[in-house]
């Protein structure tokens, strides 16, 4: 055999133990696991770091463990109330059993994806308007609820729901504007009654203290009109306290009587 020929069977051999190393050696980052099927028959969870496998007989899927967010799609939801109105809602979920969320279930993904969607239409569907815009958090704690638990068989934990918008028709934009407003309209009005009830309240307190106070009432007016001589008036007409009276004697008629 000459040399050419060694070194070509030499080489040939050295390619065939690289691509049978190559094929037999994986490396597994942190972030996923290797789920391994020996002759199509589930072996288990393999990963992270370096692993063996058999070449043609075993096969691997890699799965990421690390959180997901998918973007719900606006939904046309029909509220409790019958308002129709666009929502749509961010989900959060990771894979924590890599083998459930093979064997379990076929394209994980979009099974979860596809349930939050449904799952977002009912729940706001059994809400009222009023509900949806201000308690948010116990509809998301619902829906996450939900999702969870029908996740759970895939191997598949849901960690948060987020309703992000809610998009309502022009004239029921309109309407609650016009409610809102009335409702600041009616707050106003009622603060307005209270001040001047407290200040009824206070004028009537003042009015009882100047009338059991000797002169009180005099003082009051004297007050009053050195108040009113310092804008540009020029007449001035007041009328004579009632105390004034007690200061006089008593007018007899004209019997002297």
């Amino acid at each position: 055999m000459s040399l050419v020929s060694l070194l070509a069977n030499w080489l040939i051999i050295i390619i065939l133990v690289v691509a049978l190393l190559s094929a037999s050696i994986k490396i597994i980052p942190e972030y996923e696991r290797a789920v391994l099927f020996r002759l199509g028959r589930l072996v288990g969870v393999k990963g992270p770091g370096l692993i063996f496998i058999i070449p043609i007989v075993d096969r691997i899927m890699k799965i990421s463990l690390r959180t997901i967010v998918f973007d719900v799609p606006p939904q046309e939801v029909i509220t409790r109330d019958n308002v129709t109105c666009t929502v749509n809602a961010v989900l959060y979920y990771r894979v924590v059993l890599a083998d459930k969320a093979v064997v379990n279930v076929e394209h994980y993904h979009a099974a979860t994806s596809q349930l939050a969607q449904t799952t977002l239409r009912s729940v706001v569907g059994t809400a009222d308007l009023d509900e949806l815009l201000s308690q948010r958090d116990k509809l998301n704690q619902i829906i996450q609820t939900i999702v969870d638990e029908a996740t759970d068989p895939w191997g598949i934990k849901v960690t948060s729901v987020e309703i992000k918008d809610v998009t309502l028709p022009v004239e029921m934009q309109k309407a609650i504007a016009k409610q809102a407003q009335a409702e600041r309209d009616r707050r106003a009005m009622v603060i307005q009654a209270e001040g001047e009830e407290q200040a009824a309240q206070r004028l009537a307190s003042a009015s009882r203290i100047l009338a059991a106070e000797e002169g009180g009432l005099t003082m009051r007016m004297l007050r009053s009109l050195s108040e009113v001589a310092n804008s540009q008036n020029t007449t001035i007409l007041f009328p004579l306290p009632i105390e004034l009276r007690r200061l006089l004697p008593d007018i007899k008629d004209d019997k002297g009587q």
